[in-house]
């Protein structure tokens, strides 16, 4: 879509003073989807040259917020990674066209805050955390799941960029889970859960996500039977905290949580077959 308001589209490199109007251009597949009528100046990202994904030598992975969903989907067969299943199904979660995949990015994703978006199902679930830069050069940190804090919303303030997000080499060793729920066989996820069982300590995380408003992480030092996952569900996420939009009313999203997060409970508290012999 042409967006007819923006006048101008500067290098993100130049470094200018942030002004009202201003827009950060990634992929640009959200920005371009629809009318951006306050939008007036696009600063482009897309020649800062941060690598996509950079592996530290403590086995943690940084993912630049200009990674697109394609360069992603890739990490999937980097070796010895358990979870690396884990980011193939999320990828596949946008239901998109190749084109999509191609030019969207992993911080567009997480910026635009939506329920449903997968990218930030996974980095949630693996308990990511965002380095956010502001104007003045300075750097914070937050979780992810303190990143989002709403459909649509996000920790994020006038001018500050997403520069990053950094899972534990911990977190990609884990053995996950994934369930999705959607109302229709092509359509935006409903309801996503992802369990991932840690194997140091083997504590339990299950992250529910698109059937809330924003990601809810639920972390247990030992697997916890049936019903402690659901009582913990039950007072960790409140009545108005359940989505509501023409793909799936809340009390659908909300039984179909319960349902996929004992789902992924009972596959990750199963004995593998090798404990099995």
């Amino acid at each position: 879509m042409d967006l007819n308001t923006v006048t101008d589209v500067r290098d993100a490199r130049l470094r200018e003073p942030w002004r009202p109007g201003d827009a950060w251009l990634g992929g640009g597949t959200y920005l371009f989807s629809e009318p951006q009528p306050h939008l007036r100046r696009l600063i482009d990202l897309s020649r800062m040259g941060w690598e996509p994904l950079v592996l530290h030598g403590d086995g943690s992975l940084e993912i630049a917020a200009t990674c697109t969903i394609a360069r992603l989907s890739r990490f999937t067969r980097t070796p010895g990674t358990v979870a690396g299943p884990l980011f193939e199904q999320c990828c596949r979660a946008f239901l998109a066209s190749f084109k999509i995949w191609n030019m969207a990015t992993v911080g567009g994703n997480l910026c635009n805050g939506l329920p449903a978006g997968p990218m930030i199902s996974l980095t949630a679930a693996l308990d990511g955390e965002c380095l956010l830069q502001a104007q003045d050069g300075s750097l914070r940190r937050v979780k992810v799941v303190d990143f989002v804090v709403g459909a649509g919303r996000k920790d994020l303030a006038e001018g500050e960029l997403l520069r990053s997000v950094t899972l534990t080499g911990r977190a990609t060793a884990c053995r996950t889970a994934f369930r999705q729920a959607s109302l229709y066989g092509l359509g935006r996820s409903g309801a996503l859960v992802i369990g991932a069982l840690d194997p140091v300590d083997g504590s339990l995380a299950v992250t529910i996500s698109a059937a809330t408003v924003r990601p809810f992480r639920f972390w247990f030092p030992l697997p916890p039977d049936a019903e402690e996952l659901r009582d913990a569900i039950a007072s960790g996420i409140d009545e108005n905290d359940w989505f509501d939009d023409i793909h799936g009313l809340p009390e659908w999203r909300r039984h179909m949580g319960f349902r996929l997060a004992e789902e992924v409970r009972r596959e990750l508290t199963r004995p593998t077959q090798e404990g099995a012999r």
